[in-house]
């Protein structure tokens, strides 16, 4: 295809690089297989521990030159990333599409969210911060400052192959450190391109060779990363089995981590919503991405009055859903991502049913012309309720579960009462439901949105979640400050050394 020959992706790839340089990659080889016709793409192949290894003395030399370069000097190497990003965006949001499943239209937009993150790491570049406070000494002067933590490992997963990659990397690189990625062994190719890309602009600016790296691998190269006193910072999203596994070891060594997992998203929908505005929300969120987002809505908490009405609109709407190729623009939903997510899928619709779910909108595996890949499913609607042990679970498919409620007390409740909290929103016209919501008694996840839906943040926000969800913070708002260590200096210019609190030392 024509767009992987503009991303110089081959037959065969190597999956390790410290920059222009690839050095021959001498583990595992990894086959990428598109789940939209099944075909195989290319092969990756994968690091061993001496690859690894050789990366990071590469990361570390080049961090010590790296940090040295202006804060706005970095921003600038990013601005041309940006640059770079939107001429390659067609190509790359194709690849995206290809390799992960997701609509074109999606493909684009995660691409599309890589250049925003390099424009707003521009400005940021200028405006790395600390603050000044008053001594209670004489003639002394107090205030902070951010210094860079150094190699920032970066664990990706297969649902946003680019976007999250992006939103760590611009961050760590604007703020000094030099970044070490493991991309989805499900979407090495993405990896691979995203890393040529930045060597060739790399390259053209005498960056040091090692400050973006490239690491292909299976769960083993996780492991180095996060076991790694060498890599102060590792910065995860997947799910919360991984995220744990992770979080364990760089807590025993007292690193840093960003966590970034499973979602278990709801809207309540109440009386005085716009039906019609929060429809568009409501199936978006449940079916973009195949349901394969960790903000993907799972649950829909509907007030008595409209549910009869509501759940009708859902599924004439579900009825116009157009399930097939997602290079095919009139189609809504592509392929899950490989035949395991089919199982899961379809696992969970009989655990469902089980517990006593009732399907008004049935799922199941498609066949025939155009699938087959294997990996296409129906979007599904369920009525349960929402302690089952299935809605408490995060399943990644297109599976929405809805039940009633009665008072926006209720509503709010059953919205926490599950043990993820990554993003939530209510529809109502009703400010007073809608500051209930957003109160301290309201939302405990990390977003929380009215009138609008669960899936599709912007980059100005910070993004991350609560709970189960990792509590992590990337992308806008102050998320840059986890990238950074803090420091906290008092410089005394008066002729005296005297103590804080009044103590006397004398001698």
């Amino acid at each position: 295809m024509e767009f992987l020959q503009k991303l110089h992706i081959d037959n065969d790839n190597n999956g390790v690089s410290t920059g222009l340089e690839w050095p021959a990659a001498n583990g595992e080889k990894l086959f990428s297989y598109s789940p939209v016709d099944g075909k195989l793409i290319a092969a990756a192949r994968g690091a061993d521990k001496a690859n690894y290894e050789a990366v990071v003395a590469k990361a570390k030399d080049a961090f010590a030159k790296w940090r040295l370069w202006p804060a706005p000097k970095r921003g600038e190497i990013v601005r041309q990333i940006g640059e770079a990003l939107r001429h390659h965006k067609e190509d790359l949001g194709k690849l995206v599409s290809y390799e992960m499943g997701k609509s074109l239209q999606e493909g684009y937009g995660e691409v599309q969210e890589m250049i925003d993150i390099c424009d707003f790491a521009v400005g940021l570049s200028r405006q790395l911060h600390g603050l000044t406070m008053h001594s209670e000494r004489p003639a002394h002067r107090m205030y902070e400052q951010y210094h860079p933590l150094g190699i920032v490992g970066i664990i990706s997963a297969f649902n946003f192959p680019v976007a999250v990659w992006s939103w760590n990397s611009m961050l760590a690189w604007i703020c000094g450190n030099v970044t070490i990625w493991k991309p989805s062994e499900k979407t090495p190719l993405c990896g691979v391109a995203c890393q040529k890309i930045v060597a060739e602009i790399f390259a053209k600016n005498n960056v040091p060779e090692g400050v973006s790296n490239l690491v292909i691998g299976g769960r083993d190269v996780g492991e180095w990363m996060s076991n790694d006193v060498n890599v102060p910072l590792v910065s995860a999203t997947g799910s919360t089995r991984m995220g744990k596994a992770v979080g364990a070891a760089v807590g025993a060594r007292l690193g840093k981590s960003i966590l970034e997992l499973g979602g278990n998203n709801a809207i309540i929908i109440s009386k005085d919503a716009d039906l019609d505005m929060s429809l568009v929300g409501a199936v978006f969120g449940a079916v973009g991405t195949a349901g394969q987002r960790c903000t993907s809505t799972r649950r829909l908490i509907i007030h008595k009055d409209v549910y009869n009405a509501f759940t009708d609109k859902l599924k004439n709407a579900y009825k116009q859903l157009r399930i097939g190729n997602p290079l095919d623009e009139l189609n809504h939903v592509g392929p899950l991502i490989d035949k395991d997510a089919v199982t899961m899928y379809l696992n969970a619709i009989d655990k469902c049913k089980a517990e006593g779910g009732n399907f008004i909108v049935e799922g199941g595996q498609m066949n025939g012309d155009g699938f087959e890949s294997g990996c296409y499913v129906k979007p599904c609607i369920a009525e349960v309720k929402n302690e089952y042990s299935i809605v408490q679970h995060e399943t990644f498919a297109p599976i929405l579960y809805v039940m009633k409620y009665d008072s926006i007390d209720e509503a709010i409740s059953m919205q926490n009462g599950v043990p993820q909290g990554l993003s939530s929103a209510i529809m109502t016209l009703n400010l007073r439901e809608a500051e209930a919501f957003l109160s301290h008694a309201g939302s405990d996840c990390g977003i929380a949105n009215v009138n609008i839906g669960t899936s599709g943040a912007e980059i100005g926000g910070a993004f991350g979640g609560e709970k189960e969800t990792g509590g992590g913070r990337e992308s806008g708002s102050d998320a840059w400050k986890a990238y950074m260590r803090r420091q906290t200096n008092t410089i005394n210019y008066s002729t005296q050394l005297p103590l804080a609190q009044g103590i006397k030392f004398e001698f």
